[in-house]
């Protein structure tokens, strides 16, 4: 039976402070059309700028999930988006005032309450699922750390964390359905180490913090003076409890309530992935660059395929966006190595160009006579070179610039070219551009026949 997208019913807003900024945000969920996703608008800056909540705009995860887009960035997201997923919320605005989401009590519960207080609305459009059909992980084996989703008809996560702790020990949560968001997750709130307080309130974080903001874990028991000294540094004194264990003399809402808390986590870092998932997750010692990691390597497949749908089409008669004399100024390649002929298609993200292929090529002398087929690291290299016009139309002055490729990954040969093909090259990015570094995925057909794909990465280097 198929599932209608949902949204909003209408407008609703909420007020707090930052937990890392400290500055008092308000927060306003709005509805919004099929298809639109979630979306972040910092109304306190000019023109209102939008940030999609994909994964590829995540650029810091060390206390926090934050998104950059459009010179824009917000932070502290993911216990927002949390609560719109669990409510199976697919689209949404976001309006904020500020550049962090409140912190709102250290988990998802005022979200979920003021969401159910604007009320959910079906609309016509049908729920696009991105359905896990191989197994994805991502593993840091010097950290312990394994995410790894499998194929599933619905979405479940089970978590295990370790973090070396008398106090915690080992502790696992599990959701099974998505449905038991809301009673089983929704209210688990963030933890912190006792010994972790003064340094992050050093290094400038925290400065919205409050011992009621999250649970506070005492490894050992520590004098009485300085017990007294950190919740004054967060305006809580007269706190006695300096045994072993929860400091903030609050009781915990689960047994288990960290580790359902990383599982809450997990929620709102793979909404990032763009749609609702029907996937098994299993994660071991996840944290927010695991799973933005995670949502990134789920998105690249999703972006796959929707590519293998999303064949470009070639028209000869429409004007080209590069002509040739376009595409020389702004590649250092020439004869015989210049081998895209034209762009027809160029975004922010993605880019469309084309190589007419003829007996006339000089590798068809050798390769091979009597069969001529035109080699496969020159199909690689036509897509390099068109990755290449896409990196470059996103810097002043491109032909100051070349992209040097620093590594081809999962490449599959499909079908082979011969004289008389046109070749239909397609780059998409993959990831955002940092430090000069930009990853892609790539796929050539001639028609409507897939001939080559694989994962590039490629290095922007201005010239000498």
């Amino acid at each position: 039976m198929s599932e209608k997208q949902r949204t909003l019913a209408k407008e609703i807003s909420l007020n707090g402070k930052g937990l890392h900024t400290g500055i008092n945000v308000t927060i306003t969920f709005k509805p919004a059309p099929a298809n639109h996703g979630y979306k972040f608008c910092r109304v306190d800056l000019p023109g209102n700028p939008v940030i999609d909540a994909l994964a590829e705009y995540v650029t810091d995860t060390s206390r926090g999930t934050t998104l950059v887009q459009n010179n824009a960035s917000v932070q502290t997201i993911e216990h927002v988006l949390a609560a719109l997923h669990g409510l199976r919320v697919d689209n949404a605005l976001i309006e904020l005032n500020g550049p962090e989401a409140p912190i709102m009590g250290g988990s998802s519960l005022k979200f979920v309450e003021a969401i159910k207080e604007a009320g959910i609305v079906e609309l016509k459009e049908e729920r696009n699922y991105f359905v896990v059909k191989q197994k994805i992980t991502y593993s840091d084996e010097e950290h312990g750390v394994d995410l790894i989703v499998y194929p599933d008809d619905h979405l479940s996560i089970n978590v295990l964390i370790d973090y070396n702790s008398r106090i915690l020990g080992n502790q696992y949560a599990i959701l099974d359905t998505i449905d038991r968001f809301e009673e089983e997750i929704s209210r688990s709130r963030t933890f912190v180490f006792f010994h972790e307080l003064e340094p992050l309130f050093k290094a400038g974080l925290i400065k919205g913090g409050e011992l009621d903001n999250a649970i506070v874990i005492l490894e050992k028991e520590v004098e009485q003076e300085e017990i007294d000294r950190i919740a004054t540094l967060f305006h809580r004194p007269g706190i006695s409890k300096h045994t072993a264990g929860v400091l903030n003399n609050t009781e915990l809402r689960y047994p288990n309530e960290p580790a359902r808390h990383k599982l809450l986590d997990i929620m709102g870092d793979i909404a990032l992935v763009g749609h609702p998932i029907k996937g098994k997750i299993v994660a071991t010692r996840p944290g927010h660059f695991a799973n933005t990691r995670l949502a990134k390597l789920m998105r690249q497949e999703m972006k796959k395929t929707l590519s293998k749908k999303d064949i470009p089409v070639y028209d000869p008669a429409q004007p080209p966006v590069f002509t040739l004399e376009e595409i020389r100024k702004r590649l250092p390649h020439r004869y015989p190595f210049l081998l895209v002929d034209k762009v027809i298609a160029l975004d922010e993200t993605s880019i469309v160009g084309i190589k007419n292929v003829t007996f006339n090529e000089g590798f068809f002398q050798g390769h091979f006579p009597g069969e001529p087929v035109m080699p496969g690291v020159l199909l690689v290299e036509a897509l390099a070179q068109t990755g290449g016009l896409l990196v470059l139309s996103t810097v002043d002055e491109p032909e100051k610039y070349s992209t040097y490729f620093l590594k081809i990954d999962k490449l599959k040969f499909k079908q082979k070219v011969v004289p008389g093909d046109t070749v239909i090259l397609k780059m998409e990015l993959t990831d955002l551009i940092r430090r000069g570094i930009v990853t892609m995925f790539g796929q050539a057909f001639v028609g409507n026949k897939l001939v080559l794909e694989g994962e590039m990465t490629a290095q922007v280097v201005k010239n000498k």
